[in-house]
């Protein structure tokens, strides 16, 4: 597992009107610890996105530094995005296995998708797959890699709730048997303190900390929704300033 440093100075883009530029981060310092489950909360258009993809290394177009891993190593990275991605020419188990390189075993394919419970459906096409199935066969090509890192751009928005806490509970445990780092963003701060170690509340743009709150509920206690609605409330309570980031 790997642990993450962030310290971006700024990060820009040009403005619409192609006059000047647009500051979408500004001063942000995060850590991450190995191992940790952190939960992205922020308004919409902040710049969570663009903050996974400078970690992903998929925008390199900014002024800082990010390190994964222990002198800035190589770390695998999976992601995770609020669009499946399936190749739809692919079956669910063509689409796992096209991440894989050909040192790996495809036993690692067959225990995901029992675990994500999908063995059944492996050789389905993804027309015929539900979106909470094929969050499900994303959350496994994820996996699957083995990755250090995993960062989750609101993998669960849009599902039905019985269907995302399904799924988040297949997530947790996927999780638990192989601990990996986890970023992950959400809206939904109910969502973020079942899942979460810790929150970071993140501002409107140019993006900074607002506030970081470790989540204290025991995680055997978080399928309780009453306890984390108390939780929930203590928080808006005590951290007036995060209502408005929601």
């Amino acid at each position: 597992m790997s642990a993450i440093d962030i310290n971006i100075h700024s990060k820009t883009y040009p403005a619409i009107d192609q006059v000047g530029v647009h500051l979408a981060i500004k001063n942000l310092q995060l850590s991450i610890k190995s191992g940790e489950f952190v939960c992205l909360v922020g308004p919409s258009g902040s710049g969570k996105t663009t903050l996974l993809n400078i970690i992903a290394k998929l925008d390199k177009d900014y002024e800082g530094e990010i390190t994964v891993g222990r002198y800035n190593a190589q770390s695998k990275i999976g992601c995770i995005f609020q669009n499946p991605r399936l190749l739809p020419w692919r079956t669910v188990r063509e689409n796992i296995e096209l991440v894989l390189d050909t040192s790996q075993s495809l036993a690692i394919v067959d225990e995901l998708l029992e675990v994500m419970q999908l063995t059944d459906s492996q050789q389905v096409y993804p027309e015929r797959l539900s979106l909470g199935m094929s969050r499900r066969v994303s959350i496994i090509r994820a996996f699957a890699i083995e990755p250090e890192v995993l960062l989750m751009d609101e993998p669960f928005v849009s599902l039905d709730a019985p269907t995302a806490r399904q799924v988040r509970e297949l997530l947790l445990k996927l999780w638990h048997d192989r601990p990996h780092t986890v970023l992950f963003v959400t809206h939904d701060l109910r969502e973020a303190i079942t899942l979460a170690d810790r929150l970071i509340f993140l501002s409107a743009r140019p993006m900074s900390v607002v506030s970081e709150i470790v989540v204290t509920i025991p995680r055997a206690e978080r399928h309780n929704e009453s306890v984390v609605e108390v939780f929930r409330q203590r928080l808006l309570n005590d951290y007036p300033e995060i209502k408005q980031l929601l």
